[in-house]
């Protein structure tokens, strides 16, 4: 099937998109370690079903130097070895804040209390934004039928600016 609507060539739609992509640079600016942003937003992306993100952010991280095994894991990162605590704690915040109607709660506070134990002020805050962040995008993804498989690795910086 094919994409239901182009971003880019709406009016409204490409203005909105390109202060997005400004509101995902302010996090991929932060302090928060890129492995961690590529991490999270994969994992968001696959518990939201969106393709196009998952293709996104599996070709980024790997451009960044991020391991096949790691990527391959991150679906079942509870059942591997290869994350950090701080990364399973970020991974763990990212299924509570994408799951939102799955839990009454949100974020347990077992979760946030690991997430402030290996994560400072800024990066906190990069990281509760960044799960909103990649979730909206996820949204608009999907609704509007992105296909993943086509994109290249460092185009979606070229949009910010």
């Amino acid at each position: 099937m094919d994409a239901r609507f182009n971003l880019f060539e709406n009016e409204v739609a490409a203005r909105f998109t390109k202060r997005f992509a400004n509101a995902g640079l302010v996090i991929h600016q932060s302090s928060l370690p890129r492995s961690t942003q590529e991490l999270v937003s994969l994992r968001a992306s696959q518990i939201n079903g969106c393709g196009w993100c998952i293709d996104l952010h599996t070709k980024e991280a790997a451009a960044a130097g991020e391991s096949a095994v790691r990527l391959h894991l991150v679906a079942a990162w509870r059942e591997s070895t290869v994350f950090t605590e701080a990364e399973r704690a970020a991974l763990a915040l990212t299924e509570e804040g994408s799951r939102l109607a799955d839990a009454h709660q949100g974020v347990s506070d077992e979760t946030w209390e690991q997430v402030r134990k290996h994560y400072d002020d800024d990066q906190v805050a990069a990281l509760v934004c960044l799960v909103a962040l990649i979730n909206a995008a996820n949204r608009l993804a999907v609704i509007f039928h992105q296909k993943g498989g086509s994109y290249e690795a460092g185009t979606f910086a070229a949009t910010a600016g």
